[in-house]
């Protein structure tokens, strides 16, 4: 469940619990009206249970009318102590008592002994005082308020009496403090009860996603992402877990490819070492000869110096890989496309190679099949790096006494397509989709030797996409592996041809 809506069903309890305390009220004023009703033989309104005189008079209304009919029938049944036992029963189950006086004395006390008949006596009303039936409050003792109704009476032999209904207000106001009682108990029960419920549902409903939350930021900190955080819901915190195992699966990808980048960053360093320890290794030697006067021929003097140019060549080479390299991390490879004429562009290339291959004694040969005027978009520089990245990883990589290498260029419809073959060791299929990537070397080319940055044709790739073309890779293992790529041919459109 949403948090909003969490809230919103919070907001309307907040707003429904007065009501339902009101129904509580109105409940327990039900009760308390019955038990009155049970103990009084009343009826309780709203009218009446503000009127306390009210309420005693009509609780003790039907023994009143019950003594004026029997002062009518027999007055003298007044003086029979069980009789008035018998009404005084009657009236304690309505919270009052009976007393008869006779004259000046209190013939019957249905109170208990304990309270002095004295003290009753001075505060009880005079025969007659309030006319021949009255209702009067007046105090029993000086701490008791009472409500008490009299009858007064003439027997036989001509004595006068009075006959008091008494109801202490006191039993009243326990009966009613009872019921405030129980009414503010009733609504502290309700508010901690609705409390205590809202809080467990809003905790429970915060608390546990957090707690993934929690647990799952500590195993981060600790470089453990082999988790998942399980959510059902589909409330806010559901959502922010679901983010945030998408946060985790994204920072797992990332430290994965930060080992992979620092394993190969270890490759690289470990492969560009042992490629320039070579070529320096062979110029210390030749240089040491020299000095040593080994080359003590012209002939001789001319091999030397010219070994360690093309190494100086190979040195120089490797660290233009590794400058262009850090400009391919940083997308940063500055290109300067130019319309350029793909025949003449290619047999300069071609006669530069050549004189290297020569140097090399390496049998190198071109074809140029593409029609004289034929325009290209490249930048020539970056476009002749790839020429010489793959003749540099053909001819490092070639295990047979004659060494070949070919370059033919052909029409390819909107494209000019360069092939360059050589007759090395060649490559696995299943290498062959790979020889593209950063930092990857095949297996043999892992035992050779002559060792391998690995980012040479990475480079390649980039350089040629970067041109709008495509490359790839035909081979066989044991004859030698072909690699071709596409250039786009320079089109006026019809706009310009006009």
């Amino acid at each position: 469940m949403k948090l909003k809506t969490r809230l919103v069903i919070a907001f309307f309890i907040i707003i429904m619990v007065p009501f339902l305390m009101f129904g509580i009220i109105l409940l327990s004023f039900t009760r308390y009206r019955v038990a009155v009703q049970n103990n009084y033989g009343v009826t309780i309104t709203l009218d009446s249970i503000t009127d306390s005189m009210k309420i005693i008079s009509n609780s003790t209304q039907e023994v009143y009318e019950k003594l004026q009919e029997q002062i009518a029938d027999d007055v003298e049944v007044f003086l029979d102590t069980e009789y008035l036992d018998a009404i005084n029963r009657e009236l304690s189950e309505r919270y009052s008592y009976l007393l008869v006086r006779l004259g000046e004395e209190l013939y019957y006390n249905g109170l208990n002994e304990e309270v002095e008949v004295s003290s009753i006596l001075e505060n009880l009303p005079s025969f007659h005082e309030a006319g021949e039936v009255t209702d009067v409050s007046t105090y029993i003792g000086e701490d008791t308020q009472a409500f008490v109704r009299q009858l007064d009476v003439e027997f036989e032999d001509g004595s006068e009496g009075s006959i008091f209904i008494v109801s202490p207000v006191g039993r009243i106001v326990r009966q009613t403090a009872k019921l405030f009682q129980n009414l503010v108990l009733a609504v502290a029960v309700i508010l901690v009860f609705t409390a205590f419920i809202m809080i467990i549902w809003i905790y429970t409903g915060v608390n546990v996603p957090l707690k993934k939350l929690s647990e799952a930021t500590h195993r981060i900190k600790e470089k453990d992402f082999d988790f998942e955080i399980e959510v059902k819901g589909h409330d806010e915190i559901s959502m922010l877990c679901r983010d945030f195992d998408d946060m985790k699966r994204q920072l797992k990808m990332q430290e994965e490819e930060k080992e992979s980048f620092d394993r190969q960053n270890k490759e690289l360093i470990s492969n560009i070492s042992h490629d320039l320890k070579t070529p320096i290794t062979a110029v210390k030697g030749y240089v040491e000869g020299i000095m040593d006067g080994v080359a003590d021929t012209p002939e001789k003097m001319d091999r030397y110096i010219r070994t360690i140019y093309i190494k100086a060549n190979d040195m120089d080479r490797l660290i233009n890989e590794l400058t262009f390299y850090s400009k391919i991390d940083t997308n940063r490879i500055p290109y300067n496309f130019n319309k350029i004429d793909a025949v003449e562009y290619f047999d300069d290339c071609a006669e530069e190679v050549g004189l290297e291959m020569h140097e090399r004694e390496i049998r190198f040969s071109y074809i140029n099949n593409v029609e004289i005027g034929t325009l290209v978009i490249a930048d020539a520089e970056q476009l002749k790096r790839v020429i010489n990245n793959i003749i540099g990883n053909s001819i490092k990589y070639m295990d047979k006494p004659r060494k070949e290498v070919q370059l033919h260029v052909f029409d390819a419809g909107d494209y000019v397509q360069a092939e360059i073959e050589d007759n090395g060791k060649g490559i696995e299929n299943k290498d062959l989709v790979n020889i593209f990537n950063r930092f990857y070397r095949t297996d043999l080319s892992r035992n050779s030797s002559q060792g391998g940055s690995g980012i040479g044709l990475s480079i390649v790739r980039k350089i040629i996409e970067d041109h709008g073309g495509r490359i790839w890779a035909t081979s066989k293992v044991g004859e030698g592996t072909t690699m071709h790529f596409l250039i786009r041919k320079y089109v006026l459109n019809n706009s310009a041809q006009q």
